[in-house]
């Protein structure tokens, strides 16, 4: 029985949870579309990430275990990956196989595919939903209070979601006879006048005064984290750039974190504001 998700890690059938990890790590960072500029590098990226996210978990690995290809109608893994077009989120198909929402995925004395929002042939039970987060929650993560189905329950949003993005809340949606649907929730985050978000980097501008532009400094900068005390080196220019390693907004999938750069901004003094004999000089001087 060919069973190619192993094949898309790279591990054998009998590869430990440790050993998946591992491979999974390695080709997610080689093929990380940030690091890999290649084309065929995002689709391959999708993958290794939706490979992860069956091989990773003990009953969905089992699952594949016991039927193996089928489950992609007799494709290779590549193959029906391919066949799913552009823009398609594989993680998710995935979990619409595997998941359930009451049947419990593959499998069964019916054959097919169970449960999934009531499962093939049955009423759909799930229901859709749309939500706006504040920015700094889609960087740091942190709770959402979600009104849906008439109740109202906190969310854990993950650090680094993106707008467009669905999360999936299990047994959240319609109920019929005993069977729950879930909840689809479609994730917006809101701009902010702070920061701009370029992938995984992220962008702030701070006010540098002409003294410490001039002669050198610190200044304190609040960041995602924390407040930040960044030097600022002599003749520091308008527009340039300081570099925050790893202070950026995480990937969901590979947990490495952009950076955040810092954009200097010179603030000039008010001229009329400057001690008269200063005016003179500067005049005289520059």
């Amino acid at each position: 029985m060919s069973k190619s998700l192993y094949e898309t890690l790279g591990v054998s059938e009998s590869a430990s949870a440790d050993e998946i990890k591992k491979a999974y790590r390695k080709l997610a960072r080689k093929y990380h579309p940030d690091i890999n500029k290649d084309e065929s590098a995002v689709d391959k990226f999708k993958e290794i990430n939706a490979a992860y996210e069956v091989l990773s978990d003990e009953q969905k690995k089992a699952q594949y275990d016991q039927y193996g290809d089928s489950m992609f109608g007799g494709q290779n893994f590549h193959d029906f990956a391919q066949g799913q077009g552009g823009g398609v989120d594989l993680d998710e198909i995935l979990r619409q196989m595997f998941g359930g929402g009451g049947g419990g995925g593959f499998g069964g004395a019916q054959g097919g595919f169970g449960g999934f929002g009531g499962g093939f042939g049955g009423p759909d039970l799930d229901v859709q939903a749309r939500i706006t987060i504040p920015f700094i929650v889609s960087v740091t993560g942190g709770k959402h209070n979600v009104t849906a189905n008439g109740q109202s329950f906190d969310i854990k949003i993950p650090a680094g979601i993106k707008s467009g993005e669905t999360m999936r809340v299990r047994g959240k949606g319609k109920q019929y006879q005993g069977q729950a649907g879930d909840l689809l929730i479609q994730v917006e985050v809101s701009s902010s006048d702070e920061y701009e978000r370029k992938g995984d980097n992220l962008y702030k501008t701070f006010d540098v005064p002409l003294k410490e532009a001039l002669f050198g400094g610190k200044i304190a900068i609040d960041t995602p984290e924390k407040e930040v005390s960044l030097k600022v080196p002599q003749n520091t220019k308008n527009g340039q750039k300081f570099r925050l390693k790893g202070k950026g907004v995480p990937d969901r999938k590979t947990a490495m974190k952009g950076d955040l750069y810092l954009v200097a901004n010179v603030v000039l003094p008010d001229v009329d504001s400057l001690d008269s004999e200063l005016k003179v000089m500067l005049e005289e001087k520059l």
